[in-house]
This record gives structure tokens, C-alpha cells and sequence, in this order.
């Protein structure tokens, strides 16, 4: 049986937890610097993950954007930028989206089985739509991305992916930015949603590293055993 990919979740948040605003307009939570560094990690992975939700909200475009960092990609073999999935549970996404219309790399969209036919009529020409199951299953999801040949995922939001690979122990590392000011508004969505989670006062996760990045702090975790240290 082939090794599930590595998954590293990413996600940057307000003091108080919330991942945006409750605004039409998309909150700004990083900084240039840390955005260089989001893009370097993403360089560094076979795959980029975010929901449905994050696909319509945003409109992600998902790509390593330094020219030197895609060109080093291309010269080990690889694509540009890393395979381009999403999730969801109905299959209500614009093909027009810079998700699907920007890059020339592969896009994967994972559904459950009853939206399939719907689905595949909607975005079947801009992307591979894959049936994992009813509902969508996590760990299907990442079973079918290992047999083709996804090593590293990295999860980039929104709220509801993150706390469904959290919840499921899937999770191999999270990298954690925390923006300096308050959102305050319960409208607003945030990191994670309620659930068990495998970390709680009897089992910390692993601090790997706190790091100031001009106005923003980082911090990794380890959450599995498969978390190299630093």
C-alpha cells in the first residue's frame, strides 16, 4: 500500500482566530515577507489543497509565483507549480475561476458520489473530477493522491479542510501565522470549527519553531512522528 502524502497545513489568522472578515472584501493577514515564504513551501510540495469555499471566497490562484523558484521546479522535472486541488461537497464552482483558468498544470476536484454527474457536467473540462465517497472521505482523498504520485500536500484552508484533516489525524505538520489585530466578529470565519482533535491538554503538539516575520509570527508544530525535527 502506498505511504499517504505528507500533509502540512498552512494558515494565517487574526489574534482572536478568524481566518477573514465577515466583508465582501478578502482580509489580508500576512505580509510580503511571509508571503515569500509561503510561496518557497509551496515550491517545495507535489500538491495545493483548499476547499470549495476558499475557491469561490478568494479565487485562489494558487501558483509558486518567483520566476527562480518555478524555474527550479522545471529544471528538477516538475511542473511550474504543484498540482491544484479542491474539495467539495456539491460542485457549485465557476470553471471561469483563476483556479481552474490560470496555470497549465493538472486540477483535481474530489466529490462526494451523489454530486459526481453534476460535477463532472460542470468542470469536467477544466479539471479531473474524482468520486471520494459519500461523504467525501480524507483519507480516500489522500490514497488517490498518493497513487498519483503526490508525496507533499499542502493544505491551504479554508476552515472547514483544516478541521476535517485535523480531526482525522491526518495532519503532519501545521504552520501557523498569527496577524498583529482583532477581527471581532462572530460573522467572520475561523481557523478550525468545533470537533475532537486528536491534540488537547494530555497530548501537546510539538513546538518546531517560532519565528518573527516582520509584523507576523509563525509557528510550526510537529503533529506526527513523521515531523522531521528541526
Amino acid at each position: 500500500m502506498t505511504e499517504r502524502p505528507y500533509v502540512l497545513l498552512s494558515c494565517a489568522m487574526s489574534i482572536d482566530g478568524y481566518i477573514d472578515d465577515a466583508s465582501a472584501e478578502r482580509l489580508l493577514l500576512s505580509n510580503a515577507e511571509d508571503l515569500d515564504r509561503v510561496d518557497a513551501v509551496r515550491a517545495g510540495c507535489d500538491a495545493i489543497m483548499v476547499g470549495a469555499g476558499t475557491v469561490r471566497r478568494d479565487d485562489p490562484r494558487l501558483l509558486v509565483r518567483s520566476e527562480r523558484r518555478r524555474a527550479e521546479r522545471v529544471a528538477r522535472g516538475l511542473p511550474p507549480s504543484p498540482l491544484k486541488v479542491t474539495v467539495t461537497g456539491s460542485g457549485d464552482l465557476d470553471p471561469t475561476a483563476r483556479f481552474f483558468a490560470m496555470g497549465d498544470g493538472a486540477k483535481l476536484v474530489y466529490c462526494p458520489t451523489t454530486a459526481l454527474e453534476k460535477t463532472r457536467e460542470r468542470l469536467g473540462d477544466v479539471a479531473t473530477v474524482v468520486d471520494a465517497g459519500e461523504p467525501v472521505d480524507p483519507e480516500a482523498v489522500l490514497a488517490d493522491l498518493a497513487d498519483r504520485g503526490v508525496r507533499r500536500l499542502m493544505v491551504e484552508g479554508g476552515g472547514t479542510v483544516h478541521c476535517q484533516f485535523l480531526t482525522a489525524g491526518l495532519a503532519d505538520e501545521l504552520h501557523l501565522v498569527v496577524a498583529p489585530f482583532f477581527v471581532g466578529d462572530c460573522r467572520a470565519p475561523r481557523f478550525v470549527r468545533d470537533g475532537r482533535f486528536p491534540w488537547h491538554p494530555g497530548r501537546r503538539a510539538r513546538v518546531l519553531e517560532v519565528r518573527q516575520i516582520d509584523d507576523v509570527v509563525l509557528t510550526r508544530y510537529a503533529l506526527s512522528d513523521r515531523c522531521p525535527s528541526p
